[in-house]
């Protein structure tokens, strides 16, 4: 079957359809929904039943590079900085040396089993030394699984800021596969100008993107988060254009803005929370049908030998030597070393030698597509049953809410009071999102001149309001005196 503009919205919608409803009941045998939406699109593709031909790298590329910029936007906005800042030093060095061990480590194995030269085998490495935020985000949060000790930030963060590292990386081998005449040192410039470039664009849009949208005036709630996702690729096209890192910048711009008072925050996360899932199945379903099952079958005892390599050693290698210099209990080390997934990401990098033209591109896809496969089957499939097993899981009636969470769901509160703003109030003429109110607490109604309003982030509190406030307890209920005072 061809796509063509005629079909195209009745073949993606039947298989978003199809993606939403297997991905439903996927987890009852176990199979995480990610391996369902990768195996309709490929049974969908030229080999598979429906026989659709798509067979175009170019677009792949573009589908992932999209849909990797709201996964990486919706993780970071999802991103507590209050827990993360304890782990903050782990999950940095996790997400920089410790993909680089895993490519240098991967690498050098991969060189000496197959007949790659030493950069191609370098490159292969890189393509799937990080861990995939899909992948990750995906499987923790559909499990619902709780860890102990900040090993659920330091994994969040690992995954959500160390692709930078590994998209760095793969620019950087393909161009020497490309450019033989050139050495290594050739390409340490271009590693520093992304990560640096792209990590002060990053907090620089978050700081612009905030004061756009709690100052500008739209009139209407459904628009903010349009703006956002405005906002979120300017950020990544601008960093890209002065050669920046488009992909840690717009980590970090998210990070930013998730943990700052916006003008309806609930409603931009839950648009993102959505968006994100569905770029999840449109870039698995896009690389089911990029991929041809029956050429990766002459690759897959090299593949699997590549991706046990990987699961088994480079990875617990880069881990706890990353790791060394930290306190940090042995089983927990174990359990980081095993959530080392890799999903759609390395499969969206792997484009960038087939676009490149090198000899062995074809091999090194082919090759990573089935390391992703397997390491979401064998890790993914095994995180909750190993974190019972390290002790490292907590038990179901002490999971926490995540602090992001009160402003997606109607948490009850333990206590409720009514506060009449005096005429000298700090607050009166200051919008709500402007007045940082404590997370402890939620205005859920304000009593204005015998009427009921519905307060927003943008409602400007005026003498004499009487806010109905909704407590955690009574500790919570002097911080909002303070904010009011």
């Amino acid at each position: 079957m061809n796509l063509t503009t005629e079909n195209i919205l009745l073949v993606g919608s039947l298989l978003l359809f199809i993606s939403i409803i297997v991905g439903k009941t996927s987890y009852k045998f176990g199979v995480p929904t990610l391996i369902l939406f990768l195996a309709i699109g490929m049974l969908a593709g030229s080999d598979g039943i429906a026989g659709i031909r798509f067979n175009d790298p170019k677009l792949a590329q573009f589908i992932g590079i999209v849909s990797l910029n709201f996964i990486l936007f919706s993780g970071g906005l999802d991103t507590n900085f209050k827990a993360v800042k304890p782990i903050l030093k782990e999950g940095l060095m996790l997400s920089t040396l410790g993909v680089l061990l895993t490519a240098v480590t991967l690498g050098t194995f991969v060189w000496c089993v197959t007949g790659l030269t030493v950069y191609e085998s370098m490159l292969l490495g890189s393509i799937v030394s990080s861990t995939d935020a899909a992948a990750v985000f995906s499987i923790l949060r559909s499990k619902n699984l709780a860890l102990k000790s900040n090993l659920r930030p330091t994994l969040e963060l690992e995954s959500g800021s160390n692709d930078p590292m590994a998209y760095v990386l793969t620019l950087a081998f393909l161009t020497l596969v490309i450019h033989q005449d050139q050495n290594l040192w050739s390409i340490i410039p271009l590693f520093f100008q992304q990560m640096i470039f792209g990590a002060v664009a990053g907090f620089a849009f978050g700081k612009l993107s905030k004061l756009i949208i709690n100052k500008i005036e739209l009139g209407f709630e459904g628009l903010y988060p349009v703006l956002v996702i405005a906002l979120m690729f300017i950020t990544f096209s601008a960093t890209d254009f002065v050669g920046g890192n488009g992909f840690l910048a717009i980590y970090i711009c998210a990070v930013y803005l998730g943990n700052q008072d916006l003008i309806h925050k609930g409603t931009i996360l839950k648009m993102f929370d959505g968006i994100a899932w569905l770029m999840q199945i449109v870039l698995f379903l896009t690389l089911g049908l990029l991929v041809f099952p029956s050429q990766i079958i002459p690759y897959m005892g090299i593949g699997l030998l590549i991706s046990m390599f990987l699961i088994i050693v480079a990875r617990p290698i880069s881990v706890f030597l990353s790791l060394m210099f930290f306190k940090m209990k042995l089983r927990r080390r174990f359990y980081i070393s095993w959530v080392g997934l890799r999903g759609a990401v390395p499969i969206v990098f792997a484009t960038y030698p087939l676009l490149a033209g090198i000899d062995k591109a074809n091999v090194i896809f082919n090759i990573v597509f089935f390391i992703s496969v397997t390491s979401v089957l064998i890790q993914g499939t095994t995180l909750s049953i190993l974190a019972k097993w390290l002790h490292v899981a907590l038990p179901e009636k002490v999971k926490p809410i995540a602090q992001n969470d009160r402003y997606i769901l109607n948490l009850p509160k333990s206590e409720m009071e009514e506060i009449t703003i005096s005429p000298d109030s700090f607050a009166i003429d200051k919008r709500i999102v402007d007045l940082h109110f404590p997370s402890s607490a939620f205005i859920v109604m304000i009593k204005r001149n015998n009427k009921y309003v519905r307060p927003v982030g943008a409602t400007v509190i005026k003498a004499n309001d009487t806010l109905v406030v909704l407590l955690d307890n009574e500790n919570s209920l002097n911080e909002v005196q303070n904010v009011l005072a």
